[in-house]
């Protein structure tokens, strides 16, 4: 209104001159300011009748205390914010913040969720960080689940120790909630967590008719006799992770019986923590047994030992299908590899040493012939094997990491020769990863 007063009397001082082109003047501002605000009122409006689906589709991606801010917006968000469609997948982030406001306000809120929706809850996860506390807190969480049904639970652990320093009774019984609770737990993965043989047996009890992927790598509390009772009783199973500990010949010939089906993913982490650990080793014919009751399985394997600890490995077939090896890996076992694994896919290789690879890398091309994925880091390869290598794997090979550093040129080819050559063999442009340089 100030404005208006202010055109009307600049339009009053100018009318001697042009009253006409005044009055347009002040018509056109009030017009203008007249569309904005309207225009304003339509965004809100479109705010308002923003459909259902959309609203809950956008609070999907929202962290837990931002969801709660935008229930306060409105009466209909606040309705969105309590559907049951939004809580039957949620993750928990439980790290420690900075702000002592947010460690006051998250486990109130979270106790009213449970509270509200603790059945519609099915797909739930808790990432926490290091710290005690936020696992604590999971565990708190876990033990208020009682009227749950989860089909998945996961407990991820963003860095160590995490899980492993909450009391074990306190982790067990919380987890035990869930597991006597459910009773249609489909997926689960503890890693890193201090599960042992009598919840597992409990698991088991409630959930064995829908088990079908138990991710449990870094568990020392778990006994060989804990996993071979879940491989006993869950014969719906097709995915399995776990510390090569674990594996036993007895543990592959219960996945191979005829009450099971047929498991699609075996993941084995072969991890040493002292120099000098001694491992056992798992007959041929346990092996055979499981590739004949599930013939199109993947077995993945992590190394992380040192180079005088890999004797028990690679000395009769083994139906390995994804290799990597997190240290340094000799030119011996690199040359079992070739002569043991021929139904490899992918190999992974971070450290050799400064013994060239030739004959290694050839002799894989040459028996691993469903070869199709292939990494190395810090080894030596001269450029002449290299473009052998890749001759014999021909355009199989859709995945070619080479570190620029492990080609060493030769009589044959230069760096800048290479490439060229490689390309043709593979049919596309490829060229070898190169260092950054900060």
């Amino acid at each position: 209104m100030k404005r208006m007063k202010g055109a009307e009397e600049g339009s009053n001082s100018s009318s001697s001159k042009s009253p006409p082109e005044a009055r347009k003047k002040v018509r056109k501002q009030i017009r203008e300011e007249s569309e904005a605000l309207a225009a304003s009122e339509s965004l809100d409006c479109e705010w308002a009748r923003l459909p259902q689906e959309l609203l809950l589709h956008i609070f999907q991606y929202l962290p837990l205390l931002d969801r709660a801010y935008a229930s306060q917006v409105c009466r209909r968000w606040n309705q969105a914010f309590h559907m049951p469609e939004l809580w039957r997948c949620f993750e928990f982030e439980l790290n420690q913040p900075a702000s002592s406001y947010l460690k006051a306000t998250h486990p109130d809120l979270i106790k009213q969720i449970i509270k509200r929706h603790s059945n519609h809850l099915q797909y739930v996860s808790f990432k926490v960080d290091s710290s005690t506390e936020s696992a604590e807190a999971a565990c708190d969480i876990l033990s208020q689940l009682v009227n749950c049904s989860l089909k998945t639970l996961g407990l991820i652990s963003t860095a160590r120790p995490s899980f492993m320093e909450v009391p074990k009774s306190h982790f067990i019984s919380a987890l035990t909630v869930v597991f006597v609770n459910s009773k249609s737990l489909s997926s689960l993965k503890i890693d890193d967590t201090p599960v042992d043989d009598p919840s597992l047996k409990v698991l088991v009890a409630n959930n064995s008719d829908t088990l079908k992927l138990l991710k449990m790598s870094s568990c020392p509390h778990v006994s060989p006799a804990g996993i071979l009772c879940v491989a006993d009783q869950c014969h719906g199973l097709r995915e399995l992770a776990l510390n090569y500990h674990l594996l036993s010949d007895e543990l592959l010939l219960a996945l191979s019986s005829e009450k099971h089906v047929h498991l699609e993913h075996l993941r084995i982490d072969v991890v040493s923590e002292n120099p000098g650990q001694h491992f056992h080793t798992i007959k041929k014919s346990s092996w055979d047994a499981m590739v004949r009751h599930s013939p199109k399985f993947n077995l993945v394997m992590y190394f992380f030992l040192y180079e005088d600890e890999f004797g028990p490995f690679f000395n009769e077939e083994i139906p390995v299908t994804h290799l990597y090896f997190g240290r340094s890996v000799s030119k011996e076992v690199l040359g079992r590899v070739g002569l043991h694994c021929p139904r490899l896919v992918e190999l992974v290789v971070c450290a050799n040493g400064l013994r060239p690879l030739d004959e290694e890398l050839i002799r894989i091309a040459k028996h691993c012939t469903q070869l199709s994925a292939i990494g190395l880091g810090e080894c030596e390869v001269s450029c002449s094997a290299f473009v052998e290598f890749v001759k014999m794997c021909g355009r199989r090979l859709s995945q070619l990491s080479i570190m620029e550093e492990v080609l060493i040129p030769d009589h044959k080819y230069s760096l800048d020769e290479i490439h060229w050559e490689v390309s043709k063999h593979l049919g596309r442009v490829w060229f070898p990863d190169m260092m950054p340089t900060w």
